[in-house]
């Protein structure tokens, strides 16, 4: 039995995996599409798709990431991952995932605008409360959630989330001394102006061992903006906490930290603080991304690994069918990619910048789609499924967040 996919408006469709990519011509483009769409119609592929029937069940100051070398002990070609228990179920449309310094852990409802804390212990929820002004549409919604860097002291959560008009990046005092529901202070938008559109609205934020934020956006299907850095959409950007472009960002006084993304949903950093970024592809392959200033990542004129010495290649890549990537973790020595359409979790050794084995896949089908993939210290991980976002087939309990432990 196969999942259901989605279709949703587009004016480019992926083209068979076995086809080698060049350039995008989109007169070819559309016009292949509307031959499809008088048969199937285009696939969504990206933040969904068909797949198997599953079975229930330290900071540096103002230090920038480092974007080379190797250090450390090279991970075992194989890992190994098992499922240490259901921490909470029943969650609708979760898409951020914030741990609490002090224990607990913090959710996004992406259709539902709200923020949810749940207890680690227990699995008890108690929303915070909404985030005013989310317009929940397609991919758009409440995404992203970060804790502030002076977290102990400002009790700041950050969130990325769509408007009427925009994307954008606000905060808000948590008070868990307040009632249930009542706990989220007024929002301070520090970042806004970021295109959105029915689909790729990126939404992942991290704040790295910098102090600094780190934002990941899509081109909303408007192509040519991942290639303008005058735009903020196909973008990573690099901000104060106040929303101001960091110091030392490549393009002067400009938030841009790297250009030519498709649509980047996850951001993670390993122990020499180098940065990682995972991709939807469109056609062919999806990406791993180490992340260097300035560089451009080759969408729309290259889509993977590319001849093009001007772009800079994926690390790893995979078919869009075994991944359309969300969230990423390091632990272990690796990074760790929660697959939606592909409906697994990833494992990529690293050797540096480099993949030090070949990708190793678990989870395959057992949880659906799977979202967001946290640090829990360790050798531990947090696994937030995506089964109740209008792209997966629900089941009894979903969605929920996972423990695991991995190697």
């Amino acid at each position: 039995m196969n999942r259901r996919t989605a279709h949703i408006p587009r004016f480019l469709c992926r083209r068979d995996p076995t086809v080698p990519r060049t350039a995008v011509r989109p007169a070819l483009a559309l016009a292949a599409c509307a031959a499809l769409l008088l048969t199937a119609g285009c696939s969504s592929g990206d933040d969904g798709g068909a797949g198997e029937k599953r079975t229930p069940s330290g900071r540096s100051g103002a230090d920038t990431p480092s974007a080379s070398g190797s250090s450390g002990t090279v991970p075992a070609a194989k890992g190994s991952v098992r499922v240490v228990r259901t921490v909470t179920e029943n969650l609708k449309s979760p898409w951020g995932l914030a741990p609490l310094p002090e224990g607990g852990l913090l959710v996004s409802s992406r259709d539902e605008g709200t923020i949810t804390r749940v207890d680690t212990d227990t699995g008890k929820k108690t929303e915070l409360g909404s985030v005013p002004g989310v317009a929940p549409a397609g991919e758009g919604g409440l995404l992203g959630l970060a804790l502030s860097p002076d977290y102990a002291s400002d009790h700041m959560v950050y969130a990325y989330f769509t408007t009427a008009s925009d994307n954008r990046v606000a905060r808000m005092i948590y008070d868990d001394k307040k009632p249930a529901g009542e706990q989220l202070g007024a929002p301070d938008t520090v970042f806004k102006g970021i295109p959105k559109g029915t689909n790729h609205n990126g939404g992942r934020i991290a704040f790295g061992p910098d102090d600094l934020l780190y934002v990941g956006t899509g081109e909303t299907y408007h192509t040519e903006l991942a290639q303008d850095r005058k735009s903020t959409g196909g973008k990573i950007l690099r901000l104060t906490p106040d929303g101001e472009p960091a110091p030392g960002n490549p393009f002067g006084d400009s938030p841009v930290y790297s250009y030519g993304h498709r649509n980047v949903q996850g951001l993670a950093w390993d122990t020499d603080k180098r940065l990682w970024a995972s991709e939807f592809g469109q056609d062919t392959w999806d990406e791993l991304n180490n992340i260097v200033a300035g560089d451009d990542y080759g969408w729309p004129d290259a889509e993977g690994k590319s001849d093009d010495s001007q772009y800079h290649d994926p690390i790893a890549q995979w078919h869009t069918s075994e991944a359309s990537p969300s969230g990423i973790a390091y632990a272990k020595g690796s990074i760790w990619m929660a697959g939606l359409r592909g409906e697994r979790l990833w494992r990529v050794p690293l050797d540096g910048t480099k993949a030090a084995h070949d990708p190793q896949a678990f989870l395959k089908g057992k949880y659906g789609r799977l979202r967001t993939v946290v640090a829990a210290g360790g050798d531990k991980l947090w696994l937030v499924t995506s089964e109740t976002d209008s792209r997966g087939t629900p089941g009894k309990g979903d969605d929920r967040i996972l423990e695991l432990e991995v190697s």
